[in-house]
């Protein structure tokens, strides 16, 4: 049986698997996680992590140039 539970306005983390997908981890109280497989061809995302930069000479997103030690 398929149960399915509404996903606007959870918060969780976009993550890069070793396996070079991505996915929607959803932390719970204890520490726990779900990961979920994106299927949906155009999510609408808000970044909130103070460590996020846009790099535009790369066209990329990744950590503050002072987390990467540059």
């Amino acid at each position: 049986m398929t149960t399915n539970t509404p996903a606007n306005g959870v918060q969780g983390h976009l993550i890069y698997t070793a396996a070079g997908t991505y996915m929607f981890r959803v932390y719970d109280e204890q520490g726990g996680f779900q990961d979920f497989n994106i299927m949906h061809c155009d999510l609408t995302v808000t970044i909130n992590d103070p460590d996020a930069v846009f790099y535009t000479d790369s066209m990329s997103l990744d950590h503050n140039p002072e987390t990467l030690g540059h």
